[in-house]
């Protein structure tokens, strides 16, 4: 019975993962990642006794010590690539900022310069 829960619940992230990315609220670089855990819940879910045999080969006592040492590396991959992607924004959001600045004063510069051009050829033509 548990089995058959973990296999609705993996098919259903699968299912809603794939949803996201038809509605491009997901992009693909991120989706592969969740699909592929996915994917291999429902085979873990499908046939128990692999991971029984997975964590013999890798000698580990409790197939449940090897999904949660699986887990852990899994997350701590996801918060190590989220933390690479956060410092990428971070720098374009920095040169972004950087760049509007630049282009605000040298609006603001134009605009003062074409105020001063017009009160000048104001002055000559009421001047002559």
């Amino acid at each position: 019975m548990t089995n058959l829960a973990a296999l609705l619940l993996a098919i259903a992230i699968v299912a809603l993962v794939l949803e996201m990315l038809r509605r491009k609220k997901f992009r693909e670089k991120y989706a592969t990642l969740w699909l592929f855990v996915g994917m291999l819940t429902v085979i873990l879910a499908a046939f128990p006794q692999l991971l029984n045999i997975a964590s013999e080969l890798v000698g580990v006592q409790l197939p449940s010590n090897l999904l949660f040492i699986l887990s852990i590396f899994l997350l701590l991959g996801v918060c190590l690539h989220l933390s690479l992607e956060l410092s990428g924004l971070e720098d374009e959001t920095r040169t972004l900022a950087e760049e509007v600045a630049i282009l605000r004063t040298q609006i603001e510069s134009l605009s003062t310069g074409m105020a001063a051009t017009n009160r000048a050829e104001t002055k000559e033509r009421d001047g002559h």
